[in-house]
């Protein structure tokens, strides 16, 4: 009975044993295509070689854009205004009368000097024979010298006329008010018309230090403003400030933008682009450079006999679908893979395609 058992269990191990090797034989082909498909694939790239172009060196600066002349138009003594001939908005020429004051005062000297005229006529006589001490001539002429400048005084200030060509742009007082001479504007300043040049006008800036020795007056330079995002406006660099501000470490740069059709206006605000130099640089297209994932780390890919080589870069400036990169570890004819490049790994096989 026991040895009935013992050649049952033997039969069903061997039953076993035969059915595992008709197992394991069957799939032996379907195993050679495993190995086969885990080969490495070769991926099609498309390259470009590296070369240099020429780029500006250039920087965009805000600019608040003010009067390229300016004056708080005001007689330097208080008086009555007789007349204020333009209003606000009012175009104006260079020596065009603006302002009319009351004459009283100097009619009053003028004729005090006529007076002290002829009070120091007779003295000349007099001092000649001895008539007065030398101290009374001195007292009378003393006394016309100042009688006169203060008519010389009134004169340019009963008329008061434009030193420029430009446009009243603020008007503080009406016809028969009196002028106090105290400040009267947000400048701080006292003022009866504002008298501004808006054409050409002008743009200031402040450049870092670094630049200070290649900023040079006459350095032609592009304006945009967003009122106008179509229209680019020519200025030239009519002002080097000589000093540095200690707390920003920059200095002010003034610039003159001829403003031909008056587009415009003291106030605005304004992009200046700042061309220092043009220089050779590799550009390359955009699209080839990567980004990797959660970092702002860049990066490109460049064929290097059939292998695909990761490089790190950094960005220079963009210009429209092209970037700059600069690299210790690229150089002039490398091949830089520009597609079929997303996926790729370092070190990764791969084929130039055919165009």
């Amino acid at each position: 009975m026991k040895t009935r058992n013992l050649l049952s269990v033997i039969l069903i191990f061997t039953a076993g044993v035969v059915a595992i090797s008709c197992g394991s034989g069957s799939k032996a082909k379907p195993g050679n295509e495993t190995e086969s498909s885990s080969e490495e694939k070769v991926k099609s790239v498309k390259v470009m070689t590296l070369s240099e172009e020429k780029v500006s060196r250039d920087v965009d600066y805000s600019a608040n854009l003010s009067p390229f002349e300016e004056v708080y138009l005001a007689p330097s003594t208080p008086g009555r205004i007789i007349k204020i001939y333009p209003e606000i908005g009012t175009r104006v020429s260079a020596g065009q009368t603006l302002v009319q004051m009351d004459p009283t005062q100097l009619n009053n000297s003028v004729l005090q000097l006529a007076s002290l005229e002829k009070d120091l006529q007779r003295f000349d006589t007099l001092i000649q024979y001895g008539g007065i001490s030398k101290q009374q001539y001195d007292q009378i002429k003393t006394q016309y010298d100042v009688t006169k400048a203060n008519v010389e005084l009134l004169q340019t200030n009963i008329t008061l006329a434009a030193p420029f060509s430009g446009i009243i742009t603020a008007k503080y007082f009406e016809n028969g008010e009196v002028y106090s001479g105290a400040p009267n504007t947000q400048a701080g300043k006292a003022a009866i018309v504002v008298l501004q040049q808006i054409s050409p006008i002008k743009a200031t800036i402040s450049v870092s230090e670094k630049y200070f020795p290649v900023v040079k007056k006459g350095l032609k330079v592009n304006l945009k403003s967003d009122i106008y995002p179509d229209k680019v406006f020519e200025g030239t660099v009519s002002l080097i400030h000589p000093t540095i501000n200690s707390a920003t470490k920059t200095f002010d740069v003034e610039i003159e933008v001829q403003n031909r059709e008056e587009l415009l206006r003291p106030g605005m605000f304004a992009r200046v682009n700042m061309e220092f130099a043009k220089e050779d640089a590799l550009v390359v297209p955009a699209v080839a450079v990567l980004q990797q994932r959660g970092t702002n780390n860049r990066y490109i890919f460049v064929y290097d006999n059939g292998i695909a080589k990761k490089i790190d870069v950094q960005i220079g400036k963009r210009f429209d679908d092209k970037i700059e990169i600069v690299s210790d570890q690229i150089k002039l004819n490398d091949q830089l893979i520009i597609a079929g490049h997303n996926n790729l790994v370092d070190g990764a096989k791969v084929t130039i395609a055919e165009n």
